[in-house]
């Protein structure tokens, strides 16, 4: 495969199914931000945590760029001449955002309840984990942008949202884990 195509050099890039669409295109923005997800997600996968967290992160990494095939081709071309849906691979499924449920319903296990809202940072690993779950969010706000323009599968929605949920609790879980101080947001009083 070759890297360079020189084909976006106009500042058009093609979509699943051939359609040229500009870069700065909403589809585009929303799919880009998927993969950045997924690179962040490799940064926390090299930080000290658990084999079962790699083992979840990978999985999420595996379901990312599923998310990104999804996001990434024209709904106009989705299916094939013959009837058949042009990307042949798993979807994102209902099994799919339980595992996120299951997770984080277990590392809540551990912790202490939550009474405030809590300020990134402790520790580095824990701040990569803030910075996934942040750009989780912006993901999602583009997704469900794009998603009012051309609907797709809606469980890339869902999981999206779960899975910021999931990336909140593993930075608690990483806190605890490596003695970092969660330090509460307790908002000042007016004087």
């Amino acid at each position: 495969m070759k890297i360079y195509t020189k084909t976006g050099d106009s500042g058009e890039t093609s979509l699943f199914g051939g359609t040229r669409v500009p870069k700065h295109h909403i589809r585009i923005e929303s799919y880009g931000t998927v993969d950045e997800l997924n690179s962040h997600i490799g940064l926390l996968r090299d930080q000290q945590v658990d084999e079962t967290t790699k083992a979840e992160l990978i999985e999420i990494q595996d379901r990312l760029f599923t998310m990104g095939s999804i996001l990434a081709t024209d709904p106009e071309k989705a299916v094939l001449k013959n009837g058949k849906e042009r990307l042949n691979i798993p979807k994102i499924t209902n099994a799919d955002i339980l595992k996120l449920e299951q997770a984080i319903d277990r590392m809540n296990e551990d912790l202490p309840p939550m009474t405030h809202f809590v300020l990134p940072g402790g520790h580095h690993s824990v701040s990569f984990c803030h910075i996934a779950r942040c750009v989780c969010r912006r993901a999602e706000r583009l997704a469900t942008a794009l998603y009012d323009i051309e609907p797709f599968d809606k469980m890339v929605l869902q999981y999206l949202n779960r899975l910021s949920d999931y990336l909140f609790v593993l930075a608690r879980k990483l806190t605890k884990t490596l003695q970092a101080e969660e330090i509460q947001w307790i908002p000042k009083k007016e004087e």
